[in-house]
């Protein structure tokens, strides 16, 4: 299996031809979404991933394959690109090029991306309350949220901001706890 900075590396002028084009056409926001639901898709169908990863099974049938999965839910010019990638023996950078897309939507967008991870899912208040706290401290004009839940933190959230990590989760108040107190010792 190829390395994710491979992938990444092969997957940028990919995301940015497929952003040109979008940008050209006024369809960043319609591709953005498909590249959404491609993402969604890859991670709920492994069978999916391993057909269109498989030396064994030709472009053509890889091809009938999205478009039977795929249909019309996406615009014709994001099936187009799909198909362009098979052609191409780059379908196997499919996630990294939508990451990579959805990343420069964002930044065309002014929007910054919050991972957050909690105990339990938060509540539309919750999330709110995180996304206008970060809109704050980073000057975007959208948060756009990724939440995951880890049920280790105790209580609590941890939010990362790009390279930040605000820790605001009771493991990791424990955990500094104890680094200052074996400091002591």
């Amino acid at each position: 299996m190829k390395s994710t900075l491979a992938l990444t590396e092969v997957a940028e002028p990919y995301a940015q031809a497929l952003m040109s084009v979008a940008q050209s056409n006024n369809l960043t926001e319609q591709i953005g979404e498909d590249t959404r639901s491609l993402l969604s898709i890859l991670n709920e169908s492994e069978d999916l991933k391993l057909a269109l990863a498989s030396p064994l099974v030709n472009a053509d049938k890889k091809k009938a394959i999205l478009r039977q999965i795929i249909g019309e839910q996406v615009h014709p010019y994001t099936l187009n690109f799909l198909l362009l990638l098979i052609d191409r023996g780059r379908i196997l950078a499919l996630p990294e090029v939508c990451q990579q897309y959805q990343a420069l939507l964002r930044q065309l967008n002014q929007t910054v991306l919050a991972e957050v991870t909690s105990v339990v899912e938060l509540s539309d208040e919750q999330k709110e309350a995180i996304r206008q706290k970060v809109m704050a401290m980073t000057e975007a004009r959208q948060v756009e949220l990724e939440t995951h839940i880890d049920p280790e933190l105790i209580g609590g959230v941890i939010i990362k901001v790009g390279s930040q990590v605000f820790d605001a989760s009771l493991k990791g108040q424990l955990r500094r706890i104890g680094v200052r107190l074996s400091g002591l010792g």
